[in-house]
């Protein structure tokens, strides 16, 4: 029987496909892209880690699971307020309350404490503050102390002290016109915040400021390899406030010279420089600045 023979291909007939061959260059540059995608997605996380965290690097609460017995040996009330939406109150707070018939007694002072540590680290001031004759009303921000826990900010400090304004002006009563904000540390940014949103407020003292916080992030070596300063919120500003706010201002510097953010301030201001612990010419100096800025109706 013949074998069949095979048919010459056609010279027009389409020829198999030859085996693919990746392009080397092309796969290094396909590595290579991989390779910086992943550092970006990695980079653009420790961005937004940071921008979620970058609190930590100026403010550091403490909680306190028990109110003190005193203030230095002075009796006074605890007093929660501020409450959400459940109507829970969310800022614990102390009413230190003036010795009847004392000299200030009309007056009341809002204390903005520092965003380190809790409220029980400011017992020594706020007793000598009581030991002038004033009403005096300090509370723990969210976070802090016996408040509600919570991550602080500058915007939620921001409104705990406007919380705090709300409760002496409308739950106690006071005079707007009889409320002094004191503010110590980033307090002292929170206190002109207030000063600026009510002109009501007669008077403001800002002690040992600890605000305009940028330079303090990006001194920071955890945050060299980052853009700081398109990130950082948490600023606390207070030397451009105080250049244009017109309300009277104690300022309070306890080094040799006046803090650099008091030197722009506009008047009427009042500087006292406090380079070491001096009662008594602290104690002048605020009922000097009471006396001239804070009218008293008994």
């Amino acid at each position: 029987m013949p074998r069949p023979t095979s048919k010459p291909a056609s010279p027009n007939s389409p020829q198999p496909a030859p085996p693919d061959v990746v392009d080397p260059i092309w796969l290094i540059k396909a590595i290579a892209l991989t390779i910086v995608a992943a550092l970006l997605c990695g980079y653009l996380t420790l961005c937004l880690l940071f921008y979620q965290g970058q609190w930590q690097l100026v403010l550091h609460p403490t909680r306190a699971s028990a109110a003190p017995a005193s203030i230095a040996g002075i009796p006074y009330e605890l007093v929660h307020f501020g409450p959400d939406e459940s109507a829970t109150p969310q800022l614990t707070g102390w009413w230190i309350p003036a010795t009847p018939g004392s000299r200030y007694a009309p007056i009341t002072i809002l204390f903005l404490p520092d965003g380190n540590g809790s409220l029980t680290n400011s017992i020594p001031i706020l007793a000598s503050l009581h030991n002038l004759g004033v009403n005096v009303f300090a509370f723990d921000y969210r976070g802090y102390g016996q408040s509600a826990p919570a991550r602080p900010s500058q915007q939620s400090m921001t409104q705990d002290a406007d919380s705090a304004w709300q409760y002496l002006t409308a739950t106690h009563a006071i005079s707007a016109q009889h409320i002094v904000p004191y503010g110590t540390g980033v307090g002292t940014s929170l206190a002109t915040s207030l000063a600026t949103n009510h002109n009501t407020i007669p008077a403001l003292i800002l002690d040992t400021p600890r605000a305009d916080l940028l330079d303090v992030a990006t001194r920071d070596p955890r945050a060299k390899l980052l853009p700081v300063r398109l990130l950082f919120h948490e600023r606390f500003p207070l030397a451009e406030p105080l250049s244009t706010l017109r309300t009277p201002k104690l300022l309070i510097s306890r080094t040799t010279s006046p803090d650099q953010t008091f030197l722009h301030a506009s008047d009427p201001r009042y500087t006292v420089e406090l380079s070491s612990p001096s009662e008594a010419l602290y104690n002048q100096s605020l009922t000097r600045f009471l006396d001239q800025y804070v009218a008293i109706s008994r």
